[in-house]
């Protein structure tokens, strides 16, 4: 039976594959949290790939954050992201792991990008000042995993979510993305019938959002397509590719919508002195599309599941 490694399985991202891989059997699923795995110790890591002789490795472990954590931790951010995956993507090479799947983000595309953005337009313009930083680990990442299949004919492949949004989101008021951030905000508003809910920005920029159980699903159907396929939809040497709705909806739209999923009846006033970040973030996801992979869940009932996750889970949140 294929043993797979699913690196950060405790994270959104992470625990939505390993609750898919779940539902397929047929494979032996190996997670470890920090305690039994410090990711960032690179002996330790070599160990764990030497002992455990894994077959497949989704590389979903990393710090994550909105523009707030990003702002503020940047030295952590890239430090941190940086360190885990260089060190995992070494091991499973050092040990004879030949598929692995490195997960990323779309903020690896330039801040002015063409939209939508396609996997040919990185590294042709300046990021995004807010999440550089992480920005830059990622697209690290990337080149990894192109350099290791380059020099050692690896099949290391690298997926670009969207932003991603789902059970086991980091609903931390503070360091959050902006739909958790979002939902606890419109929720507590209404436990204290507030007249009120502040939003950040203009409102105007245009972001795309996929849950993360289409996440899961495109990535292990990535993961599993044969190397033929998966090279005949990709450039030479281009190891990346998008995963998104190719649908996308403006900030105000979107902060509408989760009042409705909330019930929240109050006004909501924008604070325009706070960033908006790009002006627009779409995806091209045709290269995925051709594969034969397209999203399931459509936004409004992906936030309803969401906020049903959140009223179920909210008891183990930090304050």
């Amino acid at each position: 039976m294929k043993k797979v490694f699913v690196a950060g399985h405790n994270g959104m991202v992470g625990s939505a594959i390993v609750r898919q891989l779940k539902k397929q059997g047929g494979v032996t699923i190996i997670v470890r949290n920090r305690n039994e795995l410090d990711l960032t110790n690179q002996s330790d890591v070599q160990r764990f790939f030497a002992e455990q002789k894994i077959d497949q490795v989704y590389l979903a472990a990393a710090k994550v954050g909105g523009i707030v954590a990003n702002n503020t931790y940047p030295a952590d951010f890239i430090y941190e992201n940086l360190i885990i995956q260089a060190n995992i993507i070494h091991a499973a090479h050092c040990h004879n792991v030949q598929q692995l799947l490195f997960l990323g983000s779309s903020c690896i595309y330039p801040k002015l990008a063409e939209q939508p953005m396609s996997e040919q337009a990185l590294l042709t313009g300046a990021l995004e000042p807010t999440n550089e930083p992480y920005a830059i680990a990622k697209i690290a990442g990337i080149k990894l995993c192109e350099s290791y299949n380059r020099q050692y004919g690896r099949d290391f492949r690298s997926a670009m979510p969207t932003n991603l949004y789902g059970p086991n989101d980091n609903f931390h008021p503070d360091n959050s993305h902006v739909i958790p951030a979002l939902l606890r905000r419109f929720h507590e508003a209404k436990l204290a019938n507030a007249a009120e809910v502040v939003a950040w920005g203009s409102g105007s920029p245009m972001r795309e959002f996929l849950h993360v159980d289409d996440m899961a699903a495109a990535s292990i159907f990535v993961m599993e397509l044969d190397k033929a396929t998966y090279e005949a939809n990709t450039e030479p040497m281009l190891s990346h590719i998008n995963v998104g709705t190719g649908v996308d909806c403006t900030i105000k739209e979107l902060t509408e919508t989760v009042a409705k999923v909330v019930g929240y009846e109050g006004n909501i006033v924008w604070d325009t002195n706070k960033p908006d970040g790009a002006p627009r973030k779409l995806m091209k996801v045709e290269r995925l599309k051709a594969l034969g992979w397209r999203y399931s869940i459509d936004l409004e009932p992906g936030l309803e599941n969401t906020y049903r996750w959140f009223l179920a889970n909210q008891s183990a949140f930090r304050k």
